[in-house]
């Protein structure tokens, strides 16, 4: 199932009819995540998607407003913290990974975090031929 699959499927669930223009939509997420803070992407959708339905759901009301919304975020003044990206408010996995940017794209330092070993079938003796040395 697809993107476009799984839109239609929720809106016929939501009894919904309405025209969704994902790019804008996953667009304007990114630009808030990034100006504002990962948290307020799926609010600003949220919000945008109420107003949008308060004032008919047209095509061309939602993008006045969501280029309302990137305008407040490019705009925005506030430093996105780690804190604050964090939902329930602790900075444990920030200060565990050593400062990396975003925990997600830290693959080594999100398995030291998990206590996994990224390899873990080196240097095991597992496999044909284990242990034995050329």
């Amino acid at each position: 199932m697809n993107l476009h699959d799984w839109i239609d499927e929720l809106c016929d669930a939501l009894d919904l009819d309405a025209e969704v223009d994902e790019t804008l939509l996953l667009d304007l997420a990114r630009d808030v995540a990034h100006a504002v803070t990962r948290p307020a992407a799926p609010l600003s959708a949220y919000l945008l998607g109420l107003a949008a339905g308060a004032k008919g759901g047209d095509p061309a009301v939602v993008e006045e407003l969501a280029e309302r919304v990137r305008a407040l975020a490019d705009g925005w003044d506030q430093p996105a913290t780690a804190a604050a990206d964090n939902i329930d408010g602790t900075d444990d996995a920030e200060d565990e990974l050593d400062g990396a940017a975003d925990p997600l794209t830290e693959i080594e330092d999100l398995d030291d975090l998990l206590g996994r070993d990224p390899e873990p079938d080196a240097g095991t003796g597992s496999g044909a031929g284990a242990g034995e040395e050329e």
